[in-house]
C-alpha cells in the first residue's frame, strides 16, 4: 500500500472528532488521531519548538510509521501541522523511523531511518535518508537517499538494526550517531561524519556494552553541557540491577568527552534518566536562551495502553525538561514555562501528620510542590487519583532510604511497583508532582532524581491524601490547577 502525507492529513481531519476525551491529556503533548511513540527532530528553529515524532495515523496501533508534527512557542501549548513524512516507494517503503533535525543554510532538513522489510519474517534493512523544508512545514525527500546506506555499516555489526539517527555539528562537521548491536548480546553506537549531510563517512563504533547493558541500543543523542560531552540512548532488554532497570527497556545517560579525531566516547559509568515505568526514546534540544530541554514517549513497549481499545488514540509525551549538570550527574527539571499555566493555587502550611490525611484538595490535572520533615517517622507519602477504591501512592521509606511509586490500584492499567534510593536532605524530602488525567510524573530532590508513569483511574478518583507512619511533619504543600485553554 502506498502511502501520501495528504492522505494521512484528510484520514486525520476526518476522524479525529471520533477520538474519546476520557484520558485525554491537557497539557501534554499527543496525536490528533492515532498512535504516537518515540520523539523526532526536536529542534528551536527560528524562535519555534518543533518536535516530531512516531506516528501511526489511522488507528490507535503501532503499523507502517509517519512522522507527525507540532509546534509550540513556550513547551506547552502545541499546535499540529500537516504530517511531515509517509512510508515511500523505496528504501523507507515499510516505514519512517526515528531521526533527528538540523538547520542547514537556513532550511530545516529532517534526517531519518528508513524501514524496509525484506521478505522473510522479521527479516528488515534499515538504512537513512534526508528530507528537506523550505518553511519548516512541508517537507521534500532528497533524491539522492538513502544518505548512509546498510553498504556504510562496519564488519561485525548488525546490519538489520542500524537507526535513529541524531545528527549535530561540532568543530564546522556535522556528526550524526545511529543505534545498532554487534549480533552477540551488546548494543553499540555507531559515529559517521560529513560536510554536507549528504555524503557521509564512518568514524567509529563509538561507544558498546559488555554484556550488562542491554543487547541493543536505540535511540541515542549526543550533546554538549560545559566542558562534558553527554551520550543517552535507549538500551533494550536490560538485566535489572536491584531497584534500577525494572522496565523491558530502558533510558540511560553517560557523561564523558567524545574525540572526534578517533571517534571515541570515553565514559566511566551510567545512569537512568527516569526511575519510573513509562519513560522511553527521549531526544534533547538546545534553544535560544541556552538551555538543553529533554522530552520523551511517555510509554513503553510491550505494556498495555487501555486507550488503543474504543478510544482512538495512544501514546503521548512526557513534560519538556530542563537539564542540568551538577558534579558527574545530570539533574532533570520541568520547562519553567509550564508555571504560566497554573491555576487556583492552595497552599498548607506546617502541618503534623501521623496516621492518614484526606485533604480538602482535589482534581485531575495539577502541580503539587510539597516538602515534608520526616521528624520520627518510618515511612510517610501521599496518595493521589483516591476514590475510596483507586489510589497512586507514593512512599518515602526512611529506614531503606527508599522512594516509592505504586500503581497497583490506579485504574484499569497495569500495575507494579518502583523504588529508587533517595537520600533526605537535612531530614525533608522535597517533590514536585504532576498528575495529568493519565500520567504521573514526579521530581525528587529538585530533580535529583524522576518518576514517570501512567495511571487510568476512575473519572470521581480526584482526592489528595497524606499518610505518615510515626510523626512527620508537612513544612509546605502547595497546589496549582493546571489548564491549558483551547
Amino acid at each position: 500500500m502506498a502511502f501520501t502525507t495528504e492522505q494521512a492529513d484528510r484520514f486525520i481531519q476526518e476522524n479525529k472528532l471520533l477520538v474519546r476525551s476520557d484520558y485525554r491529556l491537557n497539557y501534554h503533548l499527543m496525536g490528533e488521531y492515532g498512535w504516537i511513540n518515540d520523539p523526532n527532530g526536536f529542534i528551536h528553529y527560528n524562535d519555534v519548538y518543533h518536535l516530531f515524532y512516531q506516528y501511526h495515523p489511522y488507528s490507535a496501533k503501532w503499523d507502517n510509521m509517519h512522522w507527525g508534527h507540532a509546534v509550540s512557542t513556550d513547551l506547552v501549548r502545541w499546535e499540529y501541522l500537516p504530517v511531515a513524512l509517509a512510508p515511500g516507494e523505496g528504501f523507507d517503503k515499510d516505514g519512517c523511523f526515528s531521526g533527528s533535525a538540523i538547520e542547514y543554510d537556513g532550511k530545516l532538513v529532517l534526517m531519518y531511518t528508513g524501514h524496509l522489510k525484506t521478505g522473510a519474517e522479521g527479516s528488515y534493512v534499515q538504512e537513512q535518508g534526508i528530507a528537506v523544508s523550505d518553511n519548516g512545514v512541508t517537507f521534500r525527500k532528497w533524491e539522492g537517499n538513502p544518505v548512509i546506506s546498510s553498504d556504510h555499516v562496519p564488519s561485525g555489526v548488525s546490519r538489520k538494526d542500524f537507526r535513529d539517527p541524531k545528527v549535530f555539528m561540532r568543530d564546522g562537521n556535522y556528526y550524526v550517531v545511529l543505534g545498532s548491536n554487534d549480533g552477540s548480546g551488546n548494543g553499540l553506537i555507531l559515529l559517521y561524519r560529513s560536510m554536507n549531510l549528504r555524503k557521509w563517512e564512518f568514524v567509529s563504533v563509538m561507544a558498546k556494552g559488555n554484556g550488562e547493558l542491554g543487547d541493543n541500543w536505540e535511540c541515542p543523542d549526543l550533546f554538549s553541557l560545559g566542558a562534558s560531552d553527554v551520550l543517552i540512548m535507549s538500551p533494550q532488554r536490560v538485566p535489572a540491577q536491584e531497584n534500577d532497570f525494572q522496565n523491558l527497556h530502558s533510558t540511560v545517560y553517560m557523561i564523558g568527552k567524545l574525540n572526534t579525531e578517533n571517534g571515541n566516547f570515553k565514559y566511566d559509568t551510567y545512569y537512568p534518566i527516569d526511575y519510573g515505568f513509562d519513560f522511553y526514546a527521549p531526544q534533547t534540544t538546545q534553544d535560544s536562551k541556552g538551555r538543553t530541554i529533554i522530552v520523551a514517549w511517555m510509554d513503553m513497549w510491550e505494556s498495555g495502553m487501555p486507550t488503543q481499545d474504543g478510544h482512538g488514540w495512544a501514546g503521548a509525551m512526557t513534560l519538556p525538561r530542563e537539564v542540568e549538570l551538577a558534579g558527574e550527574r545530570l539533574y532533570f527539571k520541568p520547562a519553567a514555562e509550564i508555571e504560566r499555566y497554573r491555576r487556583n493555587h492552595n497552599e498548607i502550611r506546617d502541618v503534623t501528620l501521623n496516621g492518614e490525611w484526606e485533604t480538602a484538595l482535589a482534581g485531575t490535572s495539577y502541580e503539587l510542590q510539597v516538602v515534608i520533615d520526616a521528624m520520627d517517622a518510618q515511612e510517610f507519602g501521599l496518595k493521589v487519583r483516591t476514590n475510596g477504591t483507586d489510589e497512586t501512592v507514593l512512599t518515602y521509606s526512611v529506614a531503606e532510604q527508599l522512594f516509592i511509586m505504586n500503581r497497583n490500584r490506579s485504574g484499569i492499567g497495569p500495575g507494579g511497583e518502583r523504588r529508587t534510593f533517595v537520600k533526605l536532605a537535612e531530614g525533608t524530602l522535597k517533590l514536585r508532582i504532576f498528575v495529568d488525567l493519565c500520567s504521573i510524573e514526579v521530581f525528587i530532590q529538585d530533580g535529583e532524581k524522576v518518576m514517570t508513569s501512567r495511571i487510568y483511574p476512575d473519572a470521581g478518583a480526584e482526592g489528595i491524601k497524606l499518610y505518615a507512619k510515626g510523626e512527620c511533619k508537612v513544612v509546605t504543600l502547595n497546589k496549582w490547577d493546571l489548564a491549558v485553554e483551547e
